[in-house]
Protein backbone atom coordinates (compact mmCIF):
# COMPACT_ATOMS: atom_id res chain seq x y z
CA UNK A 1 0.00 0.00 0.00
CA UNK A 2 1.31 3.78 -0.87
CA UNK A 3 1.36 6.04 1.61
CA UNK A 4 -1.50 8.32 -0.15
CA UNK A 5 -3.60 5.16 0.95
CA UNK A 6 -2.51 5.15 4.42
CA UNK A 7 -2.99 8.78 5.42
CA UNK A 8 -6.49 8.76 3.71
CA UNK A 9 -7.68 6.23 6.10
CA UNK A 10 -6.04 7.45 8.96
CA UNK A 11 -8.00 10.73 8.21
CA UNK A 12 -10.51 8.80 8.11
CA UNK A 13 -10.74 7.13 11.12
CA UNK A 14 -9.47 10.48 13.03
CA UNK A 15 -12.35 12.03 11.22
CA UNK A 16 -14.88 9.34 12.33
CA UNK A 17 -13.78 8.93 15.99
CA UNK A 18 -14.01 12.86 16.60
CA UNK A 19 -18.04 12.44 14.96
CA UNK A 20 -18.80 9.95 17.21
CA UNK A 21 -17.61 12.22 20.21
CA UNK A 22 -19.28 15.06 19.13
CA UNK A 23 -22.81 13.07 18.33
CA UNK A 24 -22.06 11.58 22.24
CA UNK A 25 -21.35 15.20 24.03
CA UNK A 26 -24.53 16.40 22.02
CA UNK A 27 -26.38 13.89 23.44
CA UNK A 28 -26.10 14.42 27.20
CA UNK A 29 -29.30 14.39 28.38
CA UNK A 30 -29.03 16.73 31.38
CA UNK A 31 -27.99 19.82 29.25
CA UNK A 32 -30.84 19.05 26.47
CA UNK A 33 -33.51 19.52 29.82
CA UNK A 34 -31.90 22.77 30.75
CA UNK A 35 -31.76 23.59 27.52
CA UNK A 36 -35.32 22.68 27.12
CA UNK A 37 -36.15 24.66 29.79
CA UNK A 38 -39.09 22.34 31.31
CA UNK A 39 -39.22 19.34 33.83
CA UNK A 40 -41.36 17.21 31.14
CA UNK A 41 -41.62 13.54 29.72
CA UNK A 42 -43.59 11.32 27.41
CA UNK A 43 -45.14 8.32 27.49
CA UNK A 44 -44.54 5.94 30.31
CA UNK A 45 -43.76 8.70 33.35
CA UNK A 46 -41.55 6.43 35.81
CA UNK A 47 -38.57 7.38 34.33
CA UNK A 48 -39.61 10.86 33.08
CA UNK A 49 -36.82 12.84 35.51
CA UNK A 50 -34.14 10.34 34.68
CA UNK A 51 -32.33 12.78 32.82
CA UNK A 52 -33.18 16.28 34.32
CA UNK A 53 -30.46 19.45 34.37
CA UNK A 54 -29.02 19.62 37.80
CA UNK A 55 -30.98 21.96 40.75
CA UNK A 56 -28.76 23.45 43.38
CA UNK A 57 -27.50 26.51 44.85
CA UNK A 58 -24.64 26.97 42.46
CA UNK A 59 -26.07 25.30 39.68
CA UNK A 60 -26.90 28.03 36.26
CA UNK A 61 -30.92 28.05 37.23
CA UNK A 62 -30.99 27.72 40.94
CA UNK A 63 -33.70 29.98 41.32
CA UNK A 64 -36.81 28.58 39.64
CA UNK A 65 -40.33 26.51 39.29
CA UNK A 66 -38.14 23.60 38.62
CA UNK A 67 -36.70 24.61 42.13
CA UNK A 68 -40.39 25.08 43.56
CA UNK A 69 -41.34 21.63 42.62
CA UNK A 70 -38.08 20.42 44.33
CA UNK A 71 -39.04 21.81 47.35
CA UNK A 72 -42.68 20.68 47.10
CA UNK A 73 -41.31 17.37 47.18
CA UNK A 74 -39.03 18.05 50.35
CA UNK A 75 -42.27 19.15 51.83
CA UNK A 76 -43.58 15.90 51.05
CA UNK A 77 -40.62 13.51 52.36
CA UNK A 78 -40.93 15.19 55.14
CA UNK A 79 -36.95 16.43 55.15
CA UNK A 80 -34.76 18.50 57.88
CA UNK A 81 -32.81 20.80 57.21
CA UNK A 82 -30.04 18.73 59.36
CA UNK A 83 -26.65 20.90 59.77
CA UNK A 84 -28.56 24.01 59.06
CA UNK A 85 -31.44 24.55 61.59
CA UNK A 86 -32.58 20.90 62.20
CA UNK A 87 -36.16 22.10 61.69
CA UNK A 88 -38.55 20.31 59.12
CA UNK A 89 -39.08 21.68 55.57
CA UNK A 90 -42.53 23.32 55.12
CA UNK A 91 -44.97 24.48 52.64
CA UNK A 92 -44.05 27.86 53.73
CA UNK A 93 -40.67 27.20 52.51
CA UNK A 94 -41.83 26.25 49.12
CA UNK A 95 -40.89 29.59 47.48
CA UNK A 96 -38.22 28.04 44.36
CA UNK A 97 -35.89 30.16 46.08
CA UNK A 98 -32.75 27.53 46.42
CA UNK A 99 -31.17 28.99 49.78
CA UNK A 100 -29.49 26.83 52.72
CA UNK A 101 -32.50 25.34 53.77
CA UNK A 102 -33.38 23.80 50.43
CA UNK A 103 -29.72 22.56 50.68
CA UNK A 104 -29.55 20.90 53.77
CA UNK A 105 -32.92 19.42 53.53
CA UNK A 106 -32.00 18.14 49.99
CA UNK A 107 -29.26 16.59 51.44
CA UNK A 108 -31.37 14.90 54.42
CA UNK A 109 -33.35 13.08 51.62
CA UNK A 110 -30.45 11.99 49.64
CA UNK A 111 -29.23 10.22 52.68
CA UNK A 112 -32.80 8.14 52.76
CA UNK A 113 -32.19 7.93 48.67
CA UNK A 114 -28.53 5.85 49.26
CA UNK A 115 -26.73 8.68 46.96
CA UNK A 116 -23.92 10.95 47.70
CA UNK A 117 -25.83 13.74 50.04
CA UNK A 118 -24.22 16.38 48.12
CA UNK A 119 -27.37 18.79 47.72
CA UNK A 120 -27.55 18.99 44.22
CA UNK A 121 -30.78 17.68 42.47
CA UNK A 122 -29.53 15.77 39.45
CA UNK A 123 -30.93 13.08 37.25
CA UNK A 124 -29.65 10.30 39.73
CA UNK A 125 -31.86 11.81 43.02
CA UNK A 126 -34.45 13.28 40.83
CA UNK A 127 -34.57 9.75 39.33
CA UNK A 128 -35.30 7.92 42.40
CA UNK A 129 -37.82 10.62 43.17
CA UNK A 130 -39.80 9.91 40.74
CA UNK A 131 -40.16 6.07 41.54
CA UNK A 132 -42.55 8.00 44.08
CA UNK A 133 -45.13 9.34 41.70
CA UNK A 134 -48.39 6.90 41.17
CA UNK A 135 -50.89 7.55 38.16
CA UNK A 136 -54.39 9.02 39.24
CA UNK A 137 -55.75 9.16 36.00
CA UNK A 138 -55.59 10.57 32.10
CA UNK A 139 -53.43 9.06 29.68
CA UNK A 140 -49.51 8.21 28.92
CA UNK A 141 -50.19 9.08 25.45
CA UNK A 142 -48.28 11.89 23.58
CA UNK A 143 -50.85 15.21 23.39
CA UNK A 144 -52.44 13.52 26.54
CA UNK A 145 -52.72 14.51 30.23
CA UNK A 146 -51.79 12.42 32.25
CA UNK A 147 -52.72 12.55 36.28
CA UNK A 148 -50.22 11.84 39.52
CA UNK A 149 -49.84 11.64 42.86
CA UNK A 150 -46.59 12.36 44.84
CA UNK A 151 -46.40 9.74 47.93
CA UNK A 152 -43.70 10.95 49.60
CA UNK A 153 -43.01 9.55 53.49
CA UNK A 154 -45.32 12.17 54.74
CA UNK A 155 -47.71 13.95 52.46
CA UNK A 156 -48.40 13.57 49.03
CA UNK A 157 -49.86 15.74 46.88
CA UNK A 158 -51.27 16.08 43.02
CA UNK A 159 -49.24 17.14 40.20
CA UNK A 160 -49.61 16.32 36.27
CA UNK A 161 -47.80 15.90 32.90
CA UNK A 162 -49.68 18.16 30.44
CA UNK A 163 -50.53 18.12 26.64
CA UNK A 164 -47.20 19.33 26.11
CA UNK A 165 -45.60 17.24 28.28
CA UNK A 166 -44.50 19.42 31.23
CA UNK A 167 -44.92 19.02 34.93
CA UNK A 168 -47.63 21.44 36.86
CA UNK A 169 -47.62 21.36 40.53
CA UNK A 170 -48.93 23.25 43.52
CA UNK A 171 -47.01 25.87 44.55
CA UNK A 172 -46.43 26.91 48.37
CA UNK A 173 -49.82 28.68 48.11
CA UNK A 174 -51.26 25.83 45.82
CA UNK A 175 -51.55 27.73 42.64
CA UNK A 176 -50.72 25.27 39.63
CA UNK A 177 -47.39 26.37 38.24
CA UNK A 178 -45.33 24.64 35.43
CA UNK A 179 -42.35 23.36 36.39
CA UNK A 180 -39.45 25.44 34.32
CA UNK A 181 -36.18 26.16 34.84
CA UNK A 182 -35.75 29.79 33.07
CA UNK A 183 -38.39 31.16 35.33
CA UNK A 184 -39.69 31.70 38.79
CA UNK A 185 -43.30 32.24 39.74
CA UNK A 186 -43.64 30.65 42.67
CA UNK A 187 -45.21 31.56 45.87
Amino acid sequence: MDFHGKRSRTVAAVMGGAMVATLGLAASPASAKISDGWVRGYDRFSDDWDDEGDLGRLEAEPNSNATCLLQRILWAEGAYATDYDNERFTEGDIDGYFGWRTFYSLRDVQKGLAVTPDGIAGGTTLGLLNKHMYQTGGSTARGKTLYLTYQGKRHSFDLSRNSEGKYVFPDGNGDSRQAGYKYLTCG
